[in-house]
């Protein structure tokens, strides 16, 4: 019992008396009675009140006190449970008890809801409430699991089951609440737990996985959810988050590998792994024992160490006694620097997996029986709903959702693996075709599901959602082992399918780069992500290489990128122009080219994708994994070791590895104080590999005495090529490009353009260049001036009578480098090339690419002359350079050259068909078209509207002024934001889901004294209107059935509502059928008026409480109404007053009597009276109105409005 002292202060007395209050009220046990727990007068208002208080005050104003107090009470053990009880199973029929458990559960489901510590809304209150009410839920879950006196489980779900045998389409709101509400109580209680490093009470296996699992099996909870997930999509929609929940804790850390083992199989395997067990606490106990004391912890011990300088230091302890490093050790730990330390991490393990689950012998055969039976009729249904529903991020998908679908998936996929496994030792036939093949998992095995899959990595890789990361990669590592099992499978079809699956997983390059950036940017995202990521590259490179040796044509679809602009520091004084402009090239024609990423399909080189696996980044990750070598099993440990041989052999690099501390670490693992277990079927391995790589590294420090240096630091791969085979790595561009083409700024003469670029050629000391281009120009200049003295001779040299011959083109003269260097500056040199092309030089073969070794030539038009006269200004530039004012270079007198951009070019261009035809008319001239004349469509300025934001602007600029379309990377603050926001729009999501299980007690109807009430009050209501119009008495003339036709009196009014729910042989459903049965009759033209009303009534008799009826239909009165000519509103609220009025007569009345001009001095009674004289049978002589029928005295107001085929009075309205 808790102090009374310390309960007034940690809740207001005011809000525990009245809570104590409202508990007491609800009922108890009888003193005189046997009969057992007796409900209070007011118990299902006072069940109401607690929810209330719950609702408004607890979670309104996030606080606890209630949920303290009702802790503190014991309401649900003491009182709800035995509510509960009281609903037999053969008492059904019984709605108030029916009512009265579900407000029970309305209560129970708030406080089992799961206890969020959220760091930026909880108060001292959270702190002091929550311990208490952790193991108050605890006591929920061990009660409602261990009640004798009545199934609980199974009373939720007898609540739930009216409900769902519904319709998906005829369920009302409330259905979907109640449904809604039992499915969150079952996740509740699979969900709560105990306490981490809370010590019990010797009662953890009341509240264990293996009691969970025996109770929703015994209560018939695991049918349930097998109907509801084999139905989902169909019969449900919004509950499969929820059945998906339930699910995942029922599951979770089950050991998926056991579960279809045999009994006699699972005692083999405890016992193995108990062996394992003592065998490895052996052999630490001997390694202990090597560097054990000589003597007891009685006798103390202090010595002197003296150290290098000639100090003396003191170490005191038995264990300074036993070698050098164990007395260094132990000073180095007595220093009083100590490094900083990092503050802990959270653990990257989801918090609600806790840890590894051992069930019992009956729970583990009741877990089996359900795993078999979802997988063959539930799995395809409720998962593919499920990720339909996380795609689309419907509104009651919470974050979580994702990393529990994804763990689910594994799991399964993992299950169904052992399953089959389990049938083949056991050589069971199958019971079909369908039932053994992989169709009752095809659901996620889809390229949908690839695509989720791809786009949650590629999510959570960019948002740091370490926890969503792990689950996706566990989830895409047991979808290729699946894949892989369907290829070896031996069913043909199988196996074709299992290619093609491979195929598009592997066809994207996106995948694989995505692989490699998770596994080598790891960095203290906890053991979990370790394992998960070395497991998935473990899986995708042997999967994929094994693929590509049987399929020798792969291709993947890799992206081209924009060549990024390099950034590198030129050295002070340093001029070189080959290196300007050739390493940034980024002409016109490359910038169309280049505008954005393409997509281009290559072969695939499986050597060429493993070297993505070799840099630093990536052995650092396996390192830190294989450091866990004594808490590895042996498939952990053999990944480990494929990688490395992988590394060290396969790759031929294994320089990565010589670095001090993975020496260390292998040698450890073989001949270090803790080795690895040498029972261990990889102990061997290990040691032959951990031989070799030492063995190969002491005879590369023989051959490059360099590595004892580089023992020390990590190694790029340039550094680990050098040390591996004594030479760089050449590195050969396959399509070079020529440098940028340059254009003068300023249209000038040619005299002064040459002038320009032998000033920039000596501004940058490159006179070598000018000399061999004077060279070139003069031997061009001496072969041609000698050919035309040739052709000159010849053709004084030519008989009078012979015809002149046509002039002759003079050979063209080849520019011939000198060196390697001139052949490269040809190429990248942008100012020497604009010097040949002003001299008249060009290429051979212009219309082929241009490459290094192109051959430039100086054509045969060029005479030689104008060769003299080009050579003579070039002298005359180099001796008296060109000057320009403001002290500008002759630099910058140029600029690049830029060129429209070419038109992208798409598959269909050379098929352009009749569209083409269409927009042209056919013409010859492509720009006489019948759509789009000469001067071309109308240009829409540009408005503000269009112009993007300047954040995005400036960004958009800055990228390509680097070159590059790739995104800046976030930073810390930016990711921070983004998770904050991300967070607060959880929150708000899961308030409205927690708020929406509330189930309205308005919604339920079924309160038979009063809907008496209500029909009496609407009985007198339309007497009263009918008597202020005067329409109480059949006038005369009329026969007695039209008048009840006018009336609604004939059967199918107001009385026959009454007498139907009196009665109760007629429901509101039934009714509003007839309704619009009868309503139907009135013909194609007013169905639509007709279903209209009849959908407003039948939504006011389910869904509105009485009291609020008459205040609804006392607003809707209050609006101006339409004219009589539109008519639906008329007839809605006509049907809405209970007057069904026969729409044929109604119709009449209203083409007939009633018309928009209506003198304002026409009395209503006139009116009616007209329009009864016009539909009588017999067609009497009409009589005076006032004197059959009393009428109150008219006043000029507005224009009458129409109703129901009457005229209403404003007044009445009133």
């Amino acid at each position: 019992m808790e102090d009374p002292e310390l309960s007034s202060d940690t809740v207001d007395p005011q809000v525990r008396a009245h809570i104590n209050s409202l508990v007491s009220a609800l009922g108890g046990y009888s003193i005189d009675d046997d009969d057992g727990y007796k409900l209070g007068d007011d118990a299902l208002e006072v069940l109401r009140d607690l929810k209330k208080w719950i609702r408004f005050y607890d979670e309104k104003l996030n606080r606890m006190d209630v949920a303290r107090c009702l802790a503190e009470a014991n309401l649900v053990g003491t009182d709800l449970l035995q509510i509960l009880a009281t609903w037999r199973p053969n008492d059904s029929a019984s709605k108030y008890k029916a009512r009265i458990a579900l407000a029970c559960f309305e209560i129970m489901v708030p406080l089992t809801w799961p206890i969020e510590k959220d760091r930026e809304t909880m108060t001292v209150n959270h702190h002091r409430h929550l311990p208490v009410l952790q193991l108050a839920q605890l006591g929920y879950k061990r009660a409602i699991l261990n009640f004798d006196a009545a199934p609980i489980l199974g009373t939720a779900v007898r609540v739930a089951l009216p409900s769902m045998a519904l319709a998906s389409g005829d369920r009302s709101a409330r259905d979907q609440g109640i449904i809604k509400l039992i499915l969150y109580f079952l996740r509740n209680i699979a969900m709560i737990s105990p306490p981490p490093g809370v010590k019990g009470d010797g009662d953890e296996t009341y509240v264990s996985r293996s009691a969970l699992v025996d109770a929703f099996s015994y209560q018939d909870v695991l049918l349930t959810l097998l109907t509801m997930a084999s139905n989902m999509g169909d019969d449900f929609r919004t509950e499969d988050v929820v059945v998906m929940e339930i699910i995942f804790h029922l599951v979770k850390r089950v050991d998926s590998s056991k579960l279809f083992v045999s009994e006699k199989q699972l005692h083999r395997i405890k016992a193995e792994e108990l062996t394992a067990a003592m065998k490895k606490e052996a052999a630490m106990l001997r390694s202990y024992n090597k560097n054990a004391p000589t003597r007891h912890s009685r006798f103390g011990t202090m010595i002197w160490v003296r150290r290098e300088s000639g100090k003396l230091s003191t170490v005191s302890g038995q264990d300074a006694l036993l070698d050098a490093a164990t007395r260094e050790r132990k000073m180095d730990s007595s220093k009083s620097f100590k490094p900083p330390r990092r503050a802990r991490k959270e653990d990257i393990e989801s918090k609600d997996l806790g840890p590894p689950v051992n069930l019992d012998e009956r729970a583990r055969k009741q877990l089996q029986d359900f795993v078999s039976e979802f997988l063959d009729s539930g799995f395809n249904p409720l998962f593919g709903h499920v990720r339909r529903s996380l795609d689309r991020d419907a509104p009651h998908v919470l974050q979580y959702h994702h990393s529990q679908f994804f763990y689910l998936v594994a799991w399964f996929l993992e299950a169904e693996r052992a399953r089959r496994n389990a049938q083949k030792e056991s050589k069971q036939p199958s019971t079909g075709d369908e039932v053994g093949s992989f169709n009752l998992v095809a659901e996620v095995l889809s390229q949908e599901m690839f695509i989720s899959i791809s786009r949650a990595l590629d999510r959570a890789y960019g948002d740091k959602d370490w926890r969503l990361l792990t689950t996706v990669m566990r989830c895409l590592t047991q979808i290729l082992l699946t894949v892989q099992e369907m290829s070896q499978s031996g069913n043909e079809e199988d196996e074709e399918i299992a290619d093609n699956i491979l195929s598009r997983l592997f066809y994207e390059e996106t995948t694989h780069d995505t692989i490699a950036n998770i596994v080598r940017t790891y960095k203290d995202q906890g053991f979990e992500y370790l394992d998960a990521c070395t497991e998935l590259t473990h899986t995708f490179v042997r999967i994929l290489e094994a693929y590509s040796k049987q399929n020798v044509d792969l291709h993947v679809r890799s992206r081209k990128r924009r060549r990024r602009k390099k950034k590198a520091a030129r050295a002070e004084g340093q001029q070189a122009a080959d290196d300007d402009h050739g390493d940034s090239e980024d002409d016109s024609a490359d910038d169309a080219r280049q505008a954005e990423k393409t997509s281009q399909e290559r072969k695939f080189d499986f050597k060429r994708f493993a070297l993505r696996f070799i840099p630093q980044g990536v052995v650092d990750t396996f390192v830190t994994f294989t450091q866990y070598y004594r808490d590895l099993n042996d498939a952990q440990l053999k990944r480990a070791h494929r990688y490395f041989y992988r590394v060290a052999f396969k790759q031929e690099m294994s320089a990565m590895l010589f670095r001090l501390d993975i020496i260390h670490l292998f040698y450890n693992m073989i001949k270090g104080p803790e080795p690895l277990d040498r029972n261990s079927s990889m102990f061997k391995e290990w040691e032959e590999l951990a031989k070799q790589i030492i063995r190969k590294c002491v005879r590369k420090l023989e051959e490059r005495p360099a590595l004892f240096v580089e023992l020390l630091f990590s190694k790029t791969n340039s550094t680990a090529h050098y040390l591996e085979y004594g030479y760089e790595k050449q590195t050969v561009s396959a399509n070079p490009r020529p440098a940028a083409e340059l254009e003068f700024k300023r249209e000038v003469e040619r005299d002064r353009q040459i002038a320009i670029v032998v000033g920039v050629l000596l501004d940058r000391n490159q006179t070598d260049h000018l000399e061999w281009i004077k060279k070139q120009i003069s031997e061009a200049e001496a072969e041609r001036r000698a050919w035309e003295n040739a052709e000159q001779a010849l053709a004084t040299e030519r008989p009078d009578g012979e015809a002149a011959r046509e002039p002759k083109m003079a050979p063209h003269s080849t520019l011939r480098p000198d060196n390697d260097a001139r052949r490269t500056a040809m190429f990248k040199n942008a100012h020497l090339r604009l010097l040949m092309k002003l001299v008249g030089a060009e290429r051979l073969a212009p219309t082929l690419d241009e490459t290094p070794d192109s051959i430039w030539i100086i054509p045969g038009t060029v005479t030689a002359d104008a060769l003299k006269e080009t050579l003579s200004l070039i002298n005359q530039a180099e001796f008296t350079p060109p000057t320009f004012e403001d002290g500008t270079l002759a630099e910058d007198q140029l600029r690049r050259k830029s060129a429209a951009r070419k038109r992208a070019a798409y598959d269909d261009d050379d098929d352009r068909g009749d569209i083409h035809d269409f927009v042209n008319d056919n013409s010859e001239d492509d720009d006489t078209g019948i759509l789009f004349p000469a001067g071309g469509p109308t240009v829409r300025r540009r408005t503000a509207e269009d112009e993007p934001p300047a954040q995005k602007r400036l960004r958009r600029g800055r990228r390509r002024r680097e070159g590059s379309e790739e995104p800046a990377p976030l930073t810390d603050e930016q990711l921070a934001e983004r998770a904050r926001a991300r967070r607060k729009k959880e929150l708000e999501r899961a308030r409205k889901i927690k708020s929406a299980v509330y189930v309205d007690p308005r919604d339920d109807m079924s309160d038979d004294e009063r809907d008496r009430e209500f029909f009496a009050k609407e009985l007198a209501r339309q007497e009263a209107k009918n008597a202020s119009f005067g329409l109480s008495s059949k006038p005369s003339g009329v026969e007695m059935s039209t008048w009840e036709e006018l009336l609604g009196v004939d059967g199918s009014g107001v009385d026959d509502d009454h007498e139907g729910k009196d009665g109760g042989s007629k429901t509101g459903r039934e009714r509003a059928r007839q309704t619009r049965k009868r309503k139907s009759d009135a013909g194609p033209a007013e169905s639509s008026e007709d279903e209209d009303a009849g959908t407003s009534s039948t939504a006011s008799d389910s869904g509105l409480e009485s009291e609020e009826r008459p205040a609804r239909r006392a607003r809707k009165r209050r609006k101006s109404a339409r004219p009589v000519g539109s008519g639906s509103e008329e007839e809605d609220r006509a049907g809405e007053d209970g007057m069904d009025v026969d729409v044929r007569s109604t119709q009449s009345s209203k083409d007939e009597v009633v018309t928009n001009d209506t003198p304002l001095s026409s009395s209503p009674s006139r009116t009616a009276m007209a329009t009864a004289e016009k539909v009588a049978a017999d067609g009497e002589r009409r009589e005076d109105e006032d004197d059959d029928v009393p009428v109150a005295k008219v006043t000029a107001r507005a224009r009458p409005r129409a109703r129901a085929g009457f005229i209403v009075e404003s007044s009445d309205e009133e």
